[in-house]
């Protein structure tokens, strides 16, 4: 049975990031993967009841998503309010869609205070950005998956042909 992977749904292009667009991830590889049924789209964020759009959020200064999930840091939207909880339900509910799917692996959008694998916003709202992991990448490491973002797809590719 080929590996499923979870994937964030704007990936797909679907409407689902914070303001109300997709990211479109032109890709042979995710073609080829969306043809074989091996990906499970899901937006963390609006499986946890955000609305689309809604204001941007970040996960504060001098904190990433590991400190989110233990209750060491927040996550605030530029409007000053605090979707800490929301988020991590988000996370909770990308951990139990990979397992009831049977994801080992996920692709998910990078910069994201959910989904971001190799860095993350800066905790300011002034675009800038920093090494660092979101809720869901986060979470989703801790139990057993392996996270991609998408400029990583090749290298998930290769782990798929193991």
């Amino acid at each position: 049975m080929p590996e499923k992977i979870l994937i964030s749904a704007c990936l797909l292009g679907e409407p689902v990031r914070y303001n109300g667009s997709g990211l479109n991830l032109q890709s042979s590889l995710l073609a080829e993967w969306q043809g074989a049924g091996i990906l499970v789209p899901l937006c963390p964020e609006v499986a946890a009841g955000f609305p689309t759009p809604r204001p941007p959020a970040e996960i504060e200064e001098a904190h990433v998503g590991t400190d989110v999930l233990e209750g060491k840091g927040r996550i605030f939207e530029n409007t000053g309010g605090d979707v800490t909880e929301q988020f991590c339900l988000g996370a909770s509910i990308a951990v139990k869609t990979a397992a009831e799917a049977g994801c080992r692996f996920a692709l998910l959008t990078d910069g994201s205070p959910s989904c971001g694998s190799t860095f993350i916003y800066s905790g300011n709202h002034d675009g800038k950005n920093r090494p660092g992991m979101g809720v869901v990448a986060a979470d989703l490491r801790k139990n057993g998956i392996e996270v991609f973002a998408q400029h990583q797809i090749q290298q998930l590719a290769e782990r798929l042909r193991g």
